[in-house]
């Protein structure tokens, strides 16, 4: 994923920094635990989309 991308984007919901996961292509929000998925290279940022995070995770 592209670095520069990375540098701008942030959480839908709380507007909060995300962290890329690259190894399970999901960008993750630790303040909302939500992990959205990266598909093909391509982030999607829809709350519908993400997945929450399990306690272990966050």
């Amino acid at each position: 994923m592209d670095v520069r991308l990375l540098e701008i984007l942030v959480c839908p919901v709380c507007k909060g920094p995300l962290e890329n996961r690259a190894s399970a292509a999901e960008l993750v929000c630790k303040g909302c635990k939500l992990a959205y998925p990266v598909k093909d290279d391509i982030p999607v940022m829809l709350e519908d989309e993400a997945r929450p995070l399990a306690a272990e995770e966050a």
